[in-house]
């Protein structure tokens, strides 16, 4: 399973307290492959170090960089699909250049997504991917 998760997800999943620390611990397991371009990873970085510390951001980092489940996603087509918010747009191309089974994220900017023909992207938020995660585990 190819997922795409926004910074909003990354920064609600990865602290031990967090109810959301499934997220990030099945990534750990390598129960789904994380889609990543460096422009998103910089990201993640920037924004873990802003919202926690520059040692979580490194270690959370040099997680994704090591894991065998981490999928480097080259992009050669920019689709600019949103708007508002421009900046998440390499979220949206990652996903479709990759493409992933789903994008997570809160950001309700994304909802548009939902509605667009082509390309086709399943937009969900962090509490539907907890429950297809824990369905996967109740299969195995």
């Amino acid at each position: 399973m190819r997922i795409v998760l926004d910074t909003n997800i990354i920064l609600s999943s990865v602290s031990r307290y967090s109810p959301h620390r499934i997220v990030f611990d099945k990534f750990e397991q390598g129960s789904y492959i994380l889609c990543l371009t460096t422009e998103i990873l910089l990201e993640y970085e920037e924004k873990l170090t802003e919202n926690f510390n520059p040692l979580l951001a490194e270690l959370t980092v040099g997680a994704m960089l090591l894991k065998r489940n981490t999928l480097f996603q080259e992009v050669y087509i920019r689709w600019s699909l949103l708007t508002k918010d421009q900046d998440d747009n390499k979220f949206v191309d990652c996903a479709v250049a990759a493409n992933a089974d789903y994008l997570v994220t809160n950001d309700r900017g994304f909802r548009i997504l939902k509605n667009l023909p082509f390309p086709k992207l399943k937009i969900i938020r962090i509490e539907e991917f907890e429950e297809i995660l824990k369905k996967r585990d109740s299969l195995i």
